[in-house]
C-alpha cells in the first residue's frame, strides 16, 4: 500500500469519526406525545332548575245542570305558570344513547279570570276551589344525540288552591281544595355547557273532576251557586333552565 493511499484512507476514517461525534451531540428526534382526547359528554347526574310558561284550558265553560237547565259561560282564561324542578338522569352509553330518569316540579299559577256564567239570564257562581298551584312527579325516557336530548315523560300530577269567593254563600258541603291526577308530555333539551342546559317542554295534565255538588238558588241575591262542570284538563307549554351537578 502506497503512502498517499494510506494517508487518504486515514483521513477518510478521521472524517467519518468526526461526523459521528457531531451527530451524537445533536438532540435526538422524539415524536410529540398524542393530544389528550376530549371527554365524552353524558347526561348522567342530578340537576335542578327553573321554568316559566303558559297554561291553556282545554274545556269549555257551558254545561247542563240536571235540575235547572243550561248554564252558559264560566270558562277560565289561559294564564302564566312558573316554578322549579329537580331530577336525575342516567345515560347508558356516553355520547349518544338512551337516557332514563325522574323529575319532580311545582308550579304557581297566576290568577285567571273566569268568564261570567248564567243560568238563563240569572248569574251562576262557581264555588269550586281555585287552582293556584300544581306539581308533578314523573319518569323520563329519552334518547341523547350527544348534547341534544329528546324525551317523553309521564306520571303523577297534583294541585290545589284557595276557596272560591262565593263559598260562604253555598249551604252544602264544599269540594276539597286539593286534587290529584296524571301528567304526560315530552320535550327537547340542549346542553350548551358541561353544567347548563335549556329545555322546551309540553305537558297535558288532568286533575280529576272531583265530587259534583247540587246547584243552590239564593232568592235573596238572586243567583245560582254550584260546582258546575270543572275544566279538569289543561296543557302547559314552558321553557326551562337546568344546572347539572
Amino acid at each position: 500500500m502506497t503512502i498517499p493511499f494510506r494517508a487518504a484512507l486515514i483521513g477518510a476514517a478521521a472524517g467519518f469519526i468526526a461526523i459521528n461525534a457531531q451527530a451524537a451531540d445533536l438532540p435526538s428526534r422524539v415524536p410529540p406525545p398524542p393530544l389528550p382526547s376530549l371527554p365524552v359528554f353524558t347526561w348522567t347526574g342530578f340537576y335542578a332548575g327553573l321554568n316559566a310558561g303558559y297554561a291553556f284550558r282545554t274545556g269549555s265553560g257551558g254545561f247542563t245542570d240536571p235540575t235547572y237547565g243550561l248554564v252558559t259561560g264560566g270558562s277560565r282564561s289561559d294564564r302564566f305558570s312558573g316554578g322549579g324542578q329537580i331530577g336525575y338522569n342516567y345515560q347508558f352509553t356516553p355520547g349518544s344513547g338512551f337516557v332514563v330518569g325522574f323529575e319532580t316540579d311545582i308550579q304557581g299559577l297566576a290568577n285567571a279570570k273566569a268568564n261570567a256564567a248564567y243560568l238563563g239570564t240569572t248569574p251562576y257562581y262557581n264555588v269550586r276551589p281555585n287552582l293556584d298551584y300544581f306539581g308533578t312527579v314523573r319518569g323520563r325516557l329519552g334518547y341523547a344525540f350527544d348534547r341534544v336530548l329528546v324525551y317523553g315523560t309521564g306520571g303523577l300530577a297534583y294541585g290545589g288552591g284557595s276557596r272560591s269567593a262565593y263559598a260562604s254563600a253555598y249551604p252544602y258541603t264544599l269540594p276539597d281544595t286539593t286534587r290529584t291526577g296524571y301528567a304526560v308530555g315530552g320535550g327537547i333539551e340542549y346542553a350548551f355547557t358541561e353544567k347548563l342546559s335549556a329545555k322546551v317542554e309540553a305537558l297535558y295534565l288532568h286533575l280529576g273532576r272531583g265530587a259534583a255538588a247540587a246547584t243552590y238558588y239564593s232568592a235573596s241575591t238572586p243567583a245560582y251557586y254550584g260546582t258546575g262542570r270543572e275544566d279538569a284538563g289543561f296543557a302547559v307549554v314552558r321553557a326551562g333552565l337546568n344546572y347539572r351537578f
